[in-house]
């Protein structure tokens, strides 16, 4: 199973199913293609509350604003999982949930090595060529190409999806698990990779600090602050205003506001049947402040 997440929206995610498809027979489930767009935070925090729950299977995240640059491309052994993606924080948060008390594997993908996705047709563009790099012998003047042991770089400067991390899950899911270090295209990452470290509230009394992490499609406001901290209330002050703490959202009339415990376990702040986004004026990253009420 090959699972594929990004912020591309559509038609690109198309593309990497394209290669995938003539590499394996994988099972192909998408886990979402509407991501913010460039936001590594928000991808890291909704792959470590959603990849948990598949079976072992290879993980192609593509939520890369750095693409084209030298940041790497890893492949990283998460227990009985692999994440496939860029060397920017993003598969972290996820592989340490995946990987529980086991160490994590990281691998970065030599470009040069893989084998290079060929479309119908044998052309990838007018000036396909040019824009990969290559010299007309076909070396790489960006890797020091043209030594004959077939490095090819990717295609597209700007579509590593299509052509480095789809190929790579592809052969990834064939090889297995325990075959990573005999691939050819992978050696062992010797430096740290680049790391999103989720930000932890504060909690101390009856008083928690904390910030907004993402708001999703129906406009909840998820917070990093401990459910538990609503534990016993009825009511809670979110930033200087009181606001009911129910259940579900049903808890309150439609158009009202709550603060309620997500299924991720953190403090959600809602409207029954409408945007807690715009009923509370937050947005991802704003300071979230929760005390008790004085009665």
């Amino acid at each position: 199973m090959i699972t594929l997440a990004s912020d591309f929206g559509t038609p690109y995610p198309a593309a990497m199913k394209g290669v995938l498809c003539r590499r394996t027979a994988a099972r192909l489930i998408d886990v979402a293609h509407d991501f913010p767009r460039q936001d590594v935070r928000a991808g890291a925090f909704w792959l470590r509350e959603v990849l948990p729950y598949f079976p072992p299977a290879t993980h192609l995240v593509v939520i890369d604003p750095g693409v084209g640059t030298d940041r790497d491309a890893l492949v990283v052994r998460a227990g009985e999982h692999a994440l496939v993606g860029p060397d920017n924080g993003v598969l972290l948060p996820p592989a340490r949930r995946l990987a529980g008390d086991a160490a994590l594997e990281t691998y970065v993908i030599d470009e040069r090595r893989l084998e290079p996705v060929e479309p119908a047709g044998g052309e990838t563009g007018p000036s396909a060529t040019a824009l990969s790099g290559a010299d007309a012998d076909g070396s790489d003047a960006r890797h020091g190409g043209g030594d004959g042991d077939a490095r090819h770089g990717p295609a597209s400067a700007t579509f590593h999806g299509r052509d480095v991390f789809a190929p790579a899950a592809g052969e990834v899911h064939e090889a297995g698990l325990d075959s990573l270090g005999d691939l050819e295209w992978l050696a062992p990452l010797e430096a740290d990779p680049v790391d999103c470290h989720l930000p932890e509230a504060t909690v101390e009394d009856d008083r928690a600090a904390g910030e907004v992490l993402v708001v999703d499609g129906f406009g909840n406001v998820i917070t990093n602050v401990p459910g538990d901290v609503l534990a016993g209330r009825e009511r809670i002050v979110v930033n200087g205003e009181t606001v009911p703490v129910g259940e579900t959202f049903a808890a309150v009339p439609v158009g009202e506001r709550l603060a309620t415990v997500g299924s991720h376990g953190y403090v959600e702040l809602d409207v029954n049947r409408g945007r807690g986004d715009e009923a509370f004026g937050l947005e991802a990253g704003d300071r979230v402040v929760l005390e008790g009420v004085s009665e």
